[in-house]
């Protein structure tokens, strides 16, 4: 069972992460309008791909998820 508490302290601190990020998301400057961006617009077509914000994105919470395993 200690196993299981472990589990559910990290899912709480991802749902409060997702929860803030969620809030707070779009005060952050720059975020979704970097450079390597997708965004196309057309007539009546617009069609947008945060490519460079994933990636950002994606570093910074493998950073936090190795720390967090690392043992």
């Amino acid at each position: 069972m200690p196993g299981l508490g472990k589990s559910l302290v990290i899912i709480g601190i991802i749902i409060i992460v997702i929860g803030l990020f969620a809030a707070y998301g779009p005060k952050i400057p720059y975020l979704g309008k970097l450079p390597g961006d997708i965004h196309i617009k057309r007539d009546n077509f617009v069609f947008y791909f945060p490519l460079a914000t994933s990636i950002i994105i994606s570093v910074i919470l493998s950073l936090i998820l190795y720390f967090f395993t690392r043992r």
